[in-house]
C-alpha cells in the first residue's frame, strides 16, 4: 500500500491525535471530520481499538504499511519488551532524528531533505529516510545545502531537541548519543494493542 498523501489535519482528527506535532489541528475542532463528527458516539470494539492505534503509530512516522510491519518483526527479534524495542527502532530512523533535531519542521519535511541528499552521516551522504542511525553516529547538513531557507526557519523555530540528541546549531550537525527511553517518547501511543494487533 502506498504511502497516505491525503488531508494531514483530517487525518488527525479522525485518529484523534496531532500527527504534525504542533497541536494545531485539533485545536478549533477536536472531534472527527465530516457531517456527524462532534455528534459520533460510536464505541469502537476491541479489534477497533488496536487497528486504531496502530494507524495513529504508522501515520505519526509515515510509514507504509509493509515498512511498518517489517519493522514490528525486527523488533520482535531483539531482547526487552516488543512493543518498547519497536517505537525505539522507528524512532531511530534517519528522517525522524532530522526532525528531531528541528532541522525540518515537520517529518514530512524531513523524509524530504534526505530524500533529495541534503542530509549526511557521519560525513556521507545518506538519501535513504528509512536509513537505521546507530547511537554515537553524527547527522549533519551538506555543505552545500547549508543556506536552504526551509532548514534555517525551522532551526529558529525549534526550542526543544530530546535527551538522547545533542544538537550543534552553528555546524548545523547533531549526535545521536543513545537508544530513548520508553518515557521519552510518544506518551499518547499504547504499543502493547499494537502488539496485540499484530499477534492475532
Amino acid at each position: 500500500m502506498a504511502r497516505y498523501t491525503g488531508p494531514s489535519w483530517k487525518l488527525s482528527r479522525r485518529l484523534g491525535i496531532s500527527l504534525s506535532g504542533t497541536g494545531k489541528e485539533l485545536e478549533k475542532r477536536p472531534y472527527a471530520p465530516g457531517q456527524h463528527g462532534p455528534n459520533q458516539r460510536k464505541k469502537l470494539s476491541e479489534y477497533g481499538l488496536q487497528l486504531q492505534e496502530k494507524q495513529k503509530l504508522r501515520h505519526m512516522y509515515g510509514v507504509n504499511e509493509r515498512q511498518f510491519r517489517s519493522i514490528f518483526d525486527a523488533a520482535g527479534k531483539l531482547q526487552g519488551k516488543h512493543g518498547e524495542n519497536f517505537m525505539i527502532l522507528l524512532e531511530s530512523r534517519l528522517d525522524n532524528l532530522v526532525y528531531r533535531l528541528g532541522l525540518a519542521r515537520t517529518r514530512r519535511g524531513a523524509r524530504q531533505l534526505v530524500n533529495h541528499g541534503h542530509i549526511t552521516v557521519e560525513g556521507s551522504r545518506v538519501d535513504i529516510p528509512s536509513f537505521r542511525v546507530k547511537p554515537g553516529q553524527v547527522i549533519g547538513v551538506r555543505e552545500k545545502s547549508r543556506n536552504l531557507s526551509t532548514v534555517k526557519e525551522a532551526i529558529e523555530v525549534n526550542n526543544f531537541v530530546p535527551e538522547y540528541l545533542t544538537f550543534n546549531a552553528e555546524g548545523l550537525e547533531g549526535t545521536f548519543t543513545r537508544l530513548p527511553e520508553r518515557s521519552e517518547l510518544a506518551a499518547e501511543i499504547n504499543e502493547a494493542l499494537i502488539v496485540e494487533f499484530y499477534s492475532r
